[in-house]
């Protein structure tokens, strides 16, 4: 997914960079679906560094959401849909399985879409397998 190579060990500095650069791109992708931040659920949150993030939000209107970014599309969902954060990328995995399988067989669909499509489908897989890798989840 990212072009970290595999075994190269990531400095506390980068980590704390790259933690940071996720919970902005997070925020951001919040606010402009209309979810203003409030705080983190930290100890909820989980960090596959340096491919994605899933996130614990509480926002400002007390909802919390389950919020996905990294080297993927970012999104989000209510914590009704997911009890744990390994449970969050289960549920984005299957809901982008879906998404792509609309997109890729919907009629009068652009080369880009379908592009998008394919790259859903990917990120899905490498979430399930993610998901799927009790070492991961200790």
């Amino acid at each position: 997914m990212a072009d970290q190579p595999e075994n190269q060990p990531i400095s506390d500095e980068e980590r704390a960079t790259w933690v940071r650069e996720q919970f902005q791109k997070a925020n951001k992708f919040l606010a402009e679906n209309g979810v203003l931040f409030e705080s983190v659920v930290t100890e909820e949150s989980r960090y596959l560094i340096p491919y994605l993030a899933v996130w614990k939000i509480k926002a400002m209107d007390s909802k919390r959401y389950w919020v996905i970014s990294g080297d993927l599309p970012s999104d989000y969902t209510s914590v009704d849909n997911a009890k744990d954060a390994k449970e969050a990328l289960r549920h984005f995995a299957m809901h982008w399985q879906l998404k792509a399988e609309n997109l890729i067989n919907a009629k009068d669909v652009d080369k880009t879409q379908k592009e998008f499509g394919a790259l859903l489908i990917n990120r899905a897989e490498n979430l399930f397998a993610m998901q799927n890798t009790p070492e991961l989840w200790v």
